[in-house]
């Protein structure tokens, strides 16, 4: 009986462990990971730079969840910027907070707004070489 109580007990506290040990790795962050998160945003559309893109990456450095945060604007998303005020307030706020912001000086060339990236604050440069040591990195990719 003693021998039966035991193994019991024994085997319970090792499932416990086991459940309490799988939960706390899923909220943390895995030492080693890259602390940079790249963002290629390319879309045109101000409802998805709002409600998704900026709102996440804004949480991602107050909360501390990447260490650093970098933007590529690319494509439409900069005839967004370059049109749209709320859009380069937002993006100002989050240069301040230390999001980092580049934008391909090729696509903004073809859109005749380098200058106003540039106003916003919006490093202007040519960018695939740059997003090739992105992609080959350890960082992290995120594409809107």
């Amino acid at each position: 009986y003693f021998m039966k109580k035991y193994l019991f007990i024994s085997l319970t506290i090792l499932v416990i462990n086991i459940l309490s040990f799988n939960a706390m790795g899923q909220n943390e962050i895995k030492a080693g990971d890259s602390d940079t998160l790249c963002i290629l945003w390319t879309s045109g559309d101000p409802d998805v730079a709002n409600k998704m893109v900026f709102m996440y990456s804004q949480g991602a450095i107050r909360n501390g969840w990447w260490k650093h945060v970098e933007f590529i604007v690319w494509g439409p998303s900069q005839q967004l910027i370059s049109e749209n005020e709320e859009i380069q307030k937002e993006i100002k706020k989050m240069m301040l907070a230390g999001i980092k912001f580049d934008a391909c000086k090729a696509c903004a060339d073809m859109y005749c707004v380098s200058d106003k990236l540039i106003d916003v604050g919006i490093d202007v440069r040519y960018m695939g070489i740059a997003l090739t040591e992105i992609l080959k990195s350890n960082k992290k990719l995120m594409t809107f």
